[in-house]
């Protein structure tokens, strides 16, 4: 008698109507150490003053030896699936947004996705600079709706000041790490992920932009006018500040209309948090009052993907978000890339995000067993690699 795969199962299970893709749990992550302007001032000519007047920040957090973006995506995951209530197997599919990855290749994704123990899932890393946030969870949420998955762990995640040049006082003056996370399930309740709009502008990739692996000589390369170096972050200030400021109440306007709504019903604006100025000037443009937008740049500086998810922690935190709250989100950066996103607020209310005592002892037991699996499925690789050596 044949029997049904779990692909077929949950088809079978999957609801006859229309599915919605919500956020239903959150988390972020910071290293230990924080790094104020006046520790800047030490090794670069600027000053607290000067830099707080430019930017809006005071400080930022450092990625120290041990931490990684992959370790910081790790523990952000492990908040959202504590406030999701869910378990590492039940998710279908893991996406590291990210500029800084672990590794060319595996993915960050793929060391997160084992640190889970979340071995039904898919894993890969995406790469969309400041705005990969909101491509990523734009990815999973169309996964969701499309019907071929039922739960996404989203992570932004970055280790910025690892790819620095800590001479350059134009750059190094902005930057922090950091990871944010979100979960996304399915459900039947109207709500969730509303429109997004994705675009880009490869004609501007030399103004943001840090030549790798792969690239032609970074003198040569369409950065290399910018005095790009290999490894290295570029960035011509004054040209991308204009960019983002021209395509932030753009790329928002454009969702608003894909969602049915006004820009006057956004209740909270969760920008990428690049810099003060650009934030106020979006406001204008857009004719919103500058405290519906959410901004903790003056703590965490410019995480790059990390931004939006760690803002939406900390605007969740402070419980700026309501039930039925329209939220935009919006990121802008290297590429040049820029996307918008409209959530309507829904399932579960901020308040009810508590997690069962018996699930949380479960998720720890599958964290042990992640451990556990990663290195004796290592040790019998190199058992049989050690017998393989050994035979004539």
């Amino acid at each position: 008698m044949a029997t049904l795969n779990a692909t077929q199962n949950q088809a079978l299970d999957a609801p006859a109507g229309p599915v919605f893709a919500h956020v239903v749990g959150w988390g972020m992550a910071l290293p230990d150490k924080v790094m104020t302007n006046e520790e800047i001032s030490a090794f670069v000519e600027t000053s607290d003053e000067w830099i707080y007047a430019r930017t809006g920040i005071k400080e930022r957090y450092i990625a120290g030896e041990g931490e990684s973006t992959a370790t910081l995506a790790y523990k952000a995951a492990q908040q959202a699936l504590e406030v999701a209530d869910i378990l590492p197997i039940d998710l279908d599919l893991i996406v590291v947004a990210t500029s800084t990855p672990e590794n060319i290749f595996p993915s960050s994704a793929s060391l997160v996705q084992d640190w889970l123990n979340a071995h039904h899932a898919g894993a890969f890393d995406l790469s969309a600079a400041c705005s990969g946030f909101v491509y990523a969870m734009n990815m999973a949420a169309d996964s969701i709706r499309a019907g071929s998955i039922q739960t996404a762990l989203v992570i932004g995640s970055e280790t910025m000041s690892r790819i620095l040049d800590w001479q350059d006082r134009s750059t190094c003056i902005l930057f922090g790490d950091g990871a944010g996370a979100v979960v996304l399930a399915a459900s039947e309740i109207e709500g969730g992920v509303k429109s997004s709009v994705l675009r880009s502008d490869g004609a501007g990739s030399d103004l943001l932009a840090i030549p790798s692996v792969g690239s032609i000589d970074a003198a040569e390369s369409r950065a290399g006018a910018n005095g790009a170096k290999l490894y290295k972050m570029t960035m011509a200030g004054g040209e991308v500040f204009r960019f983002a400021t021209r395509v932030v109440n753009d790329s928002i306007e454009q969702a608003s209309k894909m969602a049915g709504i006004g820009v006057e019903d956004i209740d909270l604006v969760i920008p990428h948090q690049a810099n003060l100025r650009i934030l106020q000037a979006a406001a204008r443009k857009l004719g919103i009052d500058i405290n519906k937008f959410m901004s903790n740049v003056e703590y965490y500086g410019n995480t790059s993907a990390a931004s939006i998810p760690i803002a939406l922690c900390e605007a969740i935190e402070q419980k700026r978000i309501q039930d039925k709250d329209h939220i935009a989100l919006v990121g802008f950066g290297g590429g040049l890339a820029w996307a918008s996103m409209i959530i309507q607020w829904g399932i579960p209310k901020p308040s009810e995000q508590h997690g069962s005592v018996f699930n949380r002892q479960r998720r720890k037991v599958q964290y042990r067993m992640a451990r556990w699996r990663s290195r004796s499925r290592r040790l019998r690789r190199r058992v049989k690699r050690g017998i393989k050596d050994f035979r004539p």
